[in-house]
């Protein structure tokens, strides 16, 4: 990319991930030229107090823009699918956080902190992973690195904005029902289940945890936990990792938390892992008994780790809990900070 002093920006979409987009680019100062908004209807839309004219994508005026940054959408066809190759074709380079393109032969899978190597490697396109694995990698990056990995086993327990805001809203509103409904029935209104037809996750959500995120795929997995599979095998450029996931929607409007066991090929000790993680790029590591949560870490930028113990069973196998705001660095600021190198 030419070097500039400023860039021209589109960002494509303005649901949860779009807006924090707008907002993430303002916070860090992007060295913004012209900034185009886009969706699937023209209107104007205040975020923070800041006015923006979204314009309508299918008019497809793409003319000046140097970076696309599509916020994406999981499981349904993007729009990147249908929109990125007129962005390219007018000369830009397109960020895109959607499932479309993040196992396409030729299109780099970036997290920054494990493989910002690969991003000059794009063809006009660069793809940001799922926000499930972008969090492990980055607690992972270092010790894969340090030590190499064998085996990876994660367990997620995903906020429900990573489904989007009628999912966000589901849980409010499926939450207010219950209680109001139950006021005087302190366990029977945990457990007391709504009566709708359907749910904006198909099930409830609200004082629940569902154990299916996508839809199920081969040998009983949801393409949510193959996804952590397929792109971390991407972006460490590693088949020979074992990785096994359980993804479980709870009742959390935002930040992903995941337990994540994890064998290293070369001989580690506790104390050589905990080293390595106090170093590691976008980490922040926590004692065990001060352990990250999610109501905590909403807003921030890094993946925070706690809770760090060797197996007693098995040599060089370890636990940790990893927590990251999902928006952030598991959507809009991973994309920004693809950018950001892109620009360097």
């Amino acid at each position: 990319m030419e070097k500039k002093n400023k860039y021209n920006i589109a960002v494509i979409g303005v649901g949860a991930v779009g807006i924090e987009i707008l907002k993430i680019l303002r916070e860090r100062s992007f060295p913004i030229g012209k900034l185009r908004v886009f969706a699937r209807s023209q209107r104007d839309i205040v975020i923070d107090g800041i006015k923006y004219h979204v314009e309508d994508i299918s008019r497809k005026e793409f003319d000046g823009i140097d970076i696309a940054l599509f916020a994406g959408t999981e499981g349904a066809r993007g729009a990147s699918a249908t929109y990125s190759q007129d962005f390219i074709s007018k000369g830009a380079v397109v960020i895109d956080n959607g499932a479309d393109f993040r196992l396409k032969d030729g299109v780099p899978l970036i997290v920054p902190e494990a493989n910002r190597q690969e991003i000059l490697n794009h063809k006009g396109i660069i793809a940001n992973p799922n926000c499930t694995t972008i969090q492990a990698v980055v607690a992972l990056a270092g010790i894969y690195k340090e030590f190499g990995i064998r085996r990876i086993i994660l367990v997620s327990f995903q906020a429900a904005s990573g489904a989007g805001r009628a999912a966000a809203q589901a849980l409010w509103d499926e939450t207010q029902e219950i209680i109001e409904k139950n006021k005087d029935k302190v366990f029977s209104s945990v457990n007391k289940k709504l009566k709708k037809d359907s749910f904006a996750l198909g099930r409830q959500i609200a004082f629940n945890a569902i154990p299916q995120i996508g839809s199920f795929k081969e040998e009983g997995f949801t393409s949510e936990e193959w996804k952590v599979v397929n792109e971390t095998h991407k972006i460490f450029s590693d088949n020979s990792i074992n990785i096994s996931a359980t993804c479980v929607r709870v009742p959390v409007f935002t930040s992903h938390s995941e337990a994540i066991y994890f064998e290293t090929k070369k001989e580690a000790s506790i104390d050589s892992i905990l080293s390595v993680l106090k170093e590691s790029d976008g980490v922040i590591l926590s004692g065990n008994k001060d352990y990250p949560l999610a109501v905590d870490i909403e807003g921030t930028d890094s993946v925070y780790v706690g809770r760090v113990r060797k197996d007693p069973f098995f040599n060089n196998s370890f636990w940790l809990w990893a927590v990251a705001d999902n928006l952030r660095k598991g959507a809009a600021l991973n994309a920004i900070q693809i950018a950001e190198e892109l620009i360097k």
